[in-house]
């Protein structure tokens, strides 16, 4: 945000159905996010909404490819070189994913990704910014190390951050950036097995695919629809005693505690939907095959019963 020069008193359009990470970098920087539901076919940022959302004050959109499912870049850049916006990734969840051949990371002017635990390639914590723009790059490595100038010492130009990465934590990232298209190949498998065996059980939305969106499957979610005949906290519980963890989708930031009152009487159906339907079930690195068909077979039950 602050390398691509987003600043106090503009807006950014974020989704309301995200990890509230994404609107707390709006927020770091002293401008306002705006919030937009979510499209219920993607589980990704609606951008049928966007345009009603963008006004004098609006400096960029942030788009987050939910799950490792990439947003439609060319209809985000299309709507954002209408209204002379810049396009931030929220790549976090999506190491590796593709729309029609781009990496995401690559889908705007500028990316950052997590490298938390639970992501596919990690350092344990930390992150990494992505951009084709040198100007932004020669920003945030700046802004990255306080601020300290190339030219003179104990110099800055900017109030900036102590956000640097150390070599082990690198020596980690680069060995684990090595074993990528592995990581990504055993998530995929995991997903592959997921859908055959829960394709035809009733009342459970399964994620979204789209022609042209190849996604990385971080984590495999499903929404519950009431015909499946349990809640989702219910087949949680059921979960839980049969010694299988899940996790609940993500709480939309219009009703979280930090946000809330900025959104008082907005409502955002979809993401509010998913926010209380929706769970993730195992999807780690670890998983095999016969971990997969177990879970499958508990949820299959769970229903039956």
């Amino acid at each position: 945000m602050a390398a691509a020069g987003i600043e106090a008193g503009d807006e950014v359009i974020v989704p309301t159905f995200t990890m509230i990470a994404s609107p707390n970098a709006v927020s770091y920087v002293g401008a306002t996010p705006v919030l937009v539901d979510t499209d219920a076919d993607t589980w990704n940022l609606d951008l049928r909404r966007v345009r009603d959302r963008i006004g004098p004050r609006t400096k960029a959109i942030m788009i987050v490819h939910t799950y490792g499912h990439p947003v439609d870049a060319d209809a985000v850049r299309e709507l954002a070189e209408a209204n002379g916006l810049v396009v931030i990734e929220d790549a976090a969840e999506a190491h590796g994913a593709s729309f029609r051949g781009q990496r995401a990371g690559s889908l705007g002017t500028v990316a950052a990704f997590s490298f938390y635990g639970n992501k596919i390639v990690t350092t344990g914590e930390g992150g990494m910014v992505t951009t084709n723009d040198a100007r932004i790059a020669a920003v945030a490595r700046e802004l990255r190390d306080h601020g300290f100038s190339a030219e003179r010492h104990f110099w800055h130009r900017f109030r900036a951050f102590n956000f640097r990465m150390s070599n082990l934590q690198a020596a980690v990232g680069l060995a684990q950036v090595e074993r990528l298209d592995e990581l990504v190949a055993i998530r995929r498998e995991t997903a592959r097995l997921y859908r055959a065996g829960l394709s035809e059980v009733p009342g459970l939305e399964l994620p979204p695919t789209e022609p042209g969106h190849e996604d990385v499957n971080w984590m495999f979610g499903c929404v519950l629809h009431e015909d499946f005949g349990l809640t989702r906290d219910e087949l949680r519980a059921r979960l839980a005693a049969d010694g299988i963890e899940t996790r609940t989708f993500f709480v939309p930031i219009h009703v979280q505690p930090a946000y809330c009152q900025a959104f008082t009487n907005r409502r955002f159906p979809v993401a509010e939907r998913l926010g209380a339907r929706g769970l993730y079930l195992p999807s780690g690195a670890l998983m095999r095959e016969a971990d997969v068909a177990r879970v499958v077979d508990a949820v299959t039950r769970a229903r039956v019963s």
